[in-house]
């Protein structure tokens, strides 16, 4: 059975959580792949910075959806969440558009496993963590290159 070593790439390429957003974007396209582990200064896992994050900052600011109880306004949608989806559209750097805490996988994983993340939970792009230092990281291209004699 395969496992997460036979297939990810061990050449990695990350940002910091300072770097902005159109020199990663300009990364991601020009590399042609999905996302960007972010590391931070001190080298650990920060992050995941996907080409769906950068897609977010094309969508237009929520408007809270609400209804009214005796003259009073309840929102239907968290502040918390509205400000969040707010910050990801004017991200200028890496660390306002990014994915902290990522899912990982280690390099035992089954690739099953990872197919069930990357179907189940849309998950495309995942670091290979061993312990606490990313060592390679796996992408649905990966996962596709498996089916190829």
């Amino acid at each position: 059975m395969l496992k997460v070593k036979d297939i990810m790439t061990t050449e990695i390429i990350t940002v910091s959580p300072d770097t902005e957003i159109v020199k990663a974007a300009k990364i991601l396209l020009k590399k042609r792949i999905n996302g960007l582990p972010v590391i931070d200064d001190s080298g650990k896992l920060a992050g995941i910075l996907c080409q769906s994050d950068l897609v977010a900052q094309q969508k237009s600011i929520p408007i809270p959806s609400v209804f009214t109880l005796l003259e009073s306004f309840i929102p239907l949608t968290s502040i918390k969440r509205i400000d969040k989806e707010v910050e990801k559209i004017a991200a200028l750097t890496v660390k306002q558009a990014m994915t902290p805490n990522p899912v990982t996988v280690g390099p035992q994983t089954d690739i099953e496993d990872v197919a069930k993340l990357m179907v189940d939970k849309k998950y495309y792009t995942l670091p290979v963590m061993e312990g606490d230092k990313i060592v390679g990281i796996v992408g649905k291209e990966d996962v596709l290159k498996t089916l190829l004699p």
